[in-house]
């Protein structure tokens, strides 16, 4: 029976109501992006781009950093020096500042364009956002700017002793924002309530390493399963579990560093694990081994050593995992995808000629990999090699690409750049803009 005119009416605007809309964004809430592993579910991305091709706004920025945006919904937020000072910025998908807040101040740059006091990246669920700089300070703001809390972890948990700074991204989840800090002090795991800034708990992460393989430049983890929910901390010799309600340690893996007389005292951890259920994968450094690990199921003690690789880990770039392979960018540009499963080397392939701080982003069957000179390469997703464009800005870049809303989110140390489609935002016009 075809419907009454009233009853059609309102099946029509149900269906505008129900549609998925075009210009829908998938969030990038923190560093490692919606999954934590490097990739995103979006389709129809930019292949092509050059410092006017393919841009929508290109917004000057008051400083360098290395820290990666999150995005939500019409919202980036990203972390920047600014003269000697650290700031959180917030702008719109539209490329306009819309504000603006100091974090801490005393800037320190490391090794000249490496690093500095803005390293660590952001995190948002889209109420509020949570921003920490290097020199120990850590805010909560609402979207609109305004404080909710802030404190210094140094003031509170003792100071930092660590050669290159706290480069360490807190990891978001649920009601608490978990950090570790991994240093020739006393090193230690915490969780903070993200409402107030109170510790829920603070436990000392244990270990036998020594000189400068007591320092950690990584970021925790979150792994889940059906089982269980754990966090993964990575540094100084070992990657350990943590259980989320206490802390308390649940397995540790170790033979990350030469056994015996061959101990390298200089390892130091960079690159942070990846994982999906029942898969971890744990880097090293300078070229040292790769370990996947598959965790026991509730109420076993620790992970089972599924397989393992003696070389080539990534020493800066974070590993990224899809549901067949893994994804190593090497410091040195070379990419090489394995079986998820095997660790069997599908290919090894240089990609880029300049060093890599980047981590690889997979999404829209392409793999993504960006140079510190501002070249990335773009790669088809899988286990054959093909390389399918390459883009530069010219400008140094340490930060990885975040994926959302249909386009591309690129850092360099000069500004942000938004790559996509000609067609404006939704909500504004495409222009740069100031404060």
């Amino acid at each position: 029976m075809a419907p009454t005119p009233l009853k059609a009416t309102l099946l029509a605007a149900a269906s505008v109501l129900l549609a998925p809309s075009p210009a829908a964004a998938e969030n990038w809430p923190q560093w490692r992006g919606p999954s934590g592993d490097g990739t995103s579910p979006e389709k129809d991305l930019p292949l092509e781009w050059s410092r006017e091709k393919n841009v929508l706004w290109r917004l000057p920025l008051p400083g360098a950093a290395g820290s990666t945006p999150a995005v939500w919904g019409e919202t980036i937020f990203l972390t920047s020096a600014d003269g000697a000072d650290i700031v959180l910025i917030a702008i719109s998908t539209a490329g306009k500042e819309l504000w603006r807040r100091k974090l801490g101040t005393g800037n320190r740059a490391v090794r000249g364009d490496e690093g500095n006091s803005a390293a660590p990246s952001p995190s948002t669920d889209g109420e509020h956002v949570w921003a920490m700089a290097g020199t120990g300070e850590l805010a909560c703001h609402d979207l609109t700017g305004k404080e909710v809390w802030k404190f210094d972890l140094e003031e509170r948990h003792g100071r930092y002793r660590i050669q290159f700074g706290m480069t360490s991204t807190p990891v978001l989840h649920g009601d608490s924002l978990y950090i570790h800090c991994i240093h020739s002090g006393t090193p230690y795991v915490l969780a903070l309530d993200k409402k107030t800034g109170k510790d829920r708990w603070k436990v000392e992460r244990k270990t036998d390493a020594r000189a400068e393989c007591e320092h950690a430049y990584t970021s925790p983890i979150l792994y889940r399963d059906a089982d269980r929910f754990l966090l993964l901390v990575h540094g100084a010799d070992w990657i350990t579990a943590h259980g989320l309600e206490d802390g308390s340690e649940v397995w540790r893996s170790g033979e990350l560093n030469r056994p015996g007389d061959r101990y390298n005292p200089t390892l130091r951890f960079v690159a942070s694990p990846v994982c999906r259920p029942g898969r971890i994968i744990v880097p090293s450094a300078k070229n040292g081994p790769v370990h996947c690990l598959r965790p026991g199921g509730a109420g076993k003690a620790g992970p089972e050593r599924v397989w393992a690789l003696d070389r080539n880990t990534p020493d800066v770039p974070t590993p990224a995992l899809d549901e067949k392979h893994v994804y190593l960018l090497r410091e040195t540009g070379v990419l090489i995808v394995l079986d998820g499963e095997t660790g069997k080397a599908l290919y090894e392939e240089r990609v880029l000629s300049e060093r890599v701080r980047a981590s690889p982003v997979v999404a829209d069957g392409k793999v993504y990999c960006t140079a510190a000179d501002g070249e990335t390469a773009v790669v088809k997703a899988g286990g054959a090699f093909e390389l399918l464009a390459r883009n530069s800005i010219d400008e140094r870049v340490a930060a990885t690409i975040v994926v959302s809303g249909g386009r591309l989110y690129l850092r360099s140390y000069d500004a942000l750049y938004a790559i996509g489609r000609a067609d404006p935002p939704a909500g504004g016009d495409a222009a740069g803009g100031g404060r």
